[in-house]
């Protein structure tokens, strides 16, 4: 990858790699480190892709498995809890719905996320998170009902 494409692809992309990182950890200032090792990979990476999407694609991939070797490893402790008041500008200009979205388990905020604010279609995100299509489809679903529910109690409905 040329140099200029790559400042291209962290340009494009570096919001929402941040975002599903974010959505992981719930923690800026380990999105912030893991997204830097998201673009390191891409940086070094010496494959080719077919299209823009397809970058994307892969950059959300590696920055879900970089997530999950983030767990697994014992350092994961993060540096600070994020508060239960936390204002929404505070979560880099996070809406109060992503704010919601990011309370929900994981498995049901990530394809949220990548549904919604990723724009990815169903077998899209089936690809990327490595589950059946119907899996997906369910987890959408459920999601969507549960937060219905949180936000019909705090009267946002």
């Amino acid at each position: 990858m040329t140099d200029e494409k790559f400042l291209w692809a962290y340009e494009e992309f570096r919001k929402t790699v941040f975002s599903v990182i974010y959505g992981y950890v719930r923690n800026a200032e380990d999105a912030a480190e893991l997204s830097q090792d998201t673009f390191i990979k891409l940086y070094t990476y010496d494959g080719g892709f077919d299209s823009d999407e397809h970058i994307k694609a892969w950059l959300i991939r590696v920055a879900i498995n970089i997530c999950n070797n983030h767990f697994r490893s014992k350092k994961h402790i993060s540096a600070s809890p994020i508060p239960e008041d936390l204002p929404s500008d505070e979560l880099h200009e996070v809406d109060e719905m992503i704010g919601e979205v990011m309370k929900l388990p994981e498995k049901y905020r990530v394809p949220i996320h990548l549904f919604y604010y990723g724009e990815y279609s169903v077998s899209d995100i089936a690809k990327i998170l490595d589950l059946p299509e119907s899996t997906v489809k369910t987890r959408l679903k459920r999601g969507r009902d549960k937060l219905k529910n949180t936000l019909r109690k705090e009267d946002w409905l």
